[in-house]
């Protein structure tokens, strides 16, 4: 796989470090992608999503959601009692995790539920008013226009 330089790219903008970094983690060879836990995430409105974690054999004091850098963590930690079982088969993994989770400017996470071993947590893009576009009127009476000519003009 092709690896690429974006050094000229950070000599040369300002301000776009994000679009930069992001470059970067898409462009790099993943070839220790973690796996671990399996995850999906599915568009639930035309600004919501919502990722779902499969979490089984963790509690929810065993569970930990944080945002922090424009980016959502979500770990687990098995409680130490796990360590005196002695296990004939063992095929659920329950070893610790760390998952981090980019978000986009004003992506917002507005829930978390633990549901039949599966970590649901909503999110969802809030546009301050500001950044929306809004529409301007155009005003049809153009007497008053007319009449500001003349003064300027007379």
């Amino acid at each position: 796989m092709r690896t690429f330089d974006l050094a000229p790219l950070y000599r040369a903008t300002v301000g776009f470090d994000q679009i930069a970094d992001l470059m970067d983690r898409v462009l790099t060879d993943n070839v220790g992608a973690q796996t671990y836990p399996p995850y999906n995430i599915e568009k639930t409105a035309e600004d919501g999503w919502r990722i779902s974690i499969a979490t089984a054999g963790f509690s929810d004091e065993d569970l930990n959601v944080e945002v922090r850098e424009q980016a959502l963590f979500v770990s687990a930690r098995k409680a130490a009692d796990e360590e005196k079982r002695t296990y004939l088969h063992r095929g659920i993994a329950t070893r610790a995790f760390e998952r981090r989770f980019h978000l986009a400017d004003h992506v917002k996470v507005t829930g978390a539920a633990h549901v039949n071993g599966m970590l649901h947590i909503d999110l969802v893009r809030e546009v301050p008013e500001a950044l929306k576009p809004r529409t301007i009127a155009i005003a049809r009476d153009h007497s008053a226009d007319a009449k500001t000519v003349e003064h300027a003009t007379a």
